[in-house]
């Protein structure tokens, strides 16, 4: 840690300034930090070190350090700082969950590298780190999403990215979309009709306008608005449209 002529602590600016400038894709290792990976298996570390590559998690561990020199790794000190999952699986925290891989966002290699560091004294446990985001933001060292710093020494990294807005997206002319037409299920029971004004109507068993609403597609996913005021979602595979158990193709 650096004193800049502020007066101010300045955390690791040099391994932010080469994370940001990483167009080659080197790894990128927070080094001898206490890890708590809230996985079963793994547990909590103390010296430990976090290794991913872009949003993917490759090494969590004693000694990963040792490599990083072979590996032209971007090196983070972490002396003194505990790293968490940036998103907390309150099922697991309760052991409310029977498998290890049901648990969610755990640090574990394989997963995608979304977390959180925080001075020790500010960690007791995981949860207490996630609050210290939420209610001491300026105290986070580091949030890191995907892979890409969000917050660092406390304040937003430049050219973060942005948060979605609130409220419905606005009204999108889908003219010419391949997704437009009527949708039938297996079984020819369900039809649902994807209109350009962003509109769908279903039929079900051969009654008319069963449900009506609006959509929104954002790449594959598919987000309804009944005008009965539910939500529900679909997602596009290939050829086909996969909604609330359905499987259809376009007619």
């Amino acid at each position: 840690m650096t004193i800049t002529d502020t007066g101010t602590v300045s955390w690791n600016p040099e391994a932010l300034d080469e994370i940001l400038s990483n167009d080659e894709g080197r790894p990128v290792l927070f080094t001898n930090a206490r890890i708590l990976t809230m996985d079963p298996l793994i547990g909590a570390m103390v010296g430990a070190d976090i290794l991913f590559v872009g949003s993917l998690i490759v090494g969590v561990g004693p000694g990963i350090v040792t490599a990083a020199g072979d590996d032209n790794a971007i090196v983070v000190d972490g002396t003194g700082t505990t790293i968490v999952p940036a998103v907390m699986d309150a099922m697991a925290l309760a052991r409310g969950r029977s498998r290890r891989p049901e648990c969610v966002a755990t640090l574990t290699p394989g997963n995608t590298s979304d977390f959180l560091v925080v001075p020790d004294e500010l960690a007791d446990d995981a949860p207490s780190a996630v609050a210290t985001l939420l209610t001491r933001p300026e105290q986070v060292r580091a949030l890191v999403a995907a892979g890409s710093p969000v917050l660092w020494d406390g304040t937003d990294v430049p050219g973060r990215a942005t948060a979605p807005e609130t409220g419905f997206p606005a009204a999108t002319d889908l003219t010419g979309s391949p997704r437009l037409g009527v949708w039938i299920d297996r079984n020819d029971f369900l039809h649902q009709e994807l209109t350009a004004d962003g509109r769908y109507d279903e039929t079900r068993g051969g009654r008319p306008h069963a449900y009506q609403g609006r959509y929104w597609i954002d790449g594959d996913r598919i987000d309804y608005l009944d005008d009965l005021g539910f939500w529900t979602y679909g997602e596009f595979q290939g050829d086909e449209l996969h909604h609330a158990g359905y499987v259809m193709k376009l007619g």
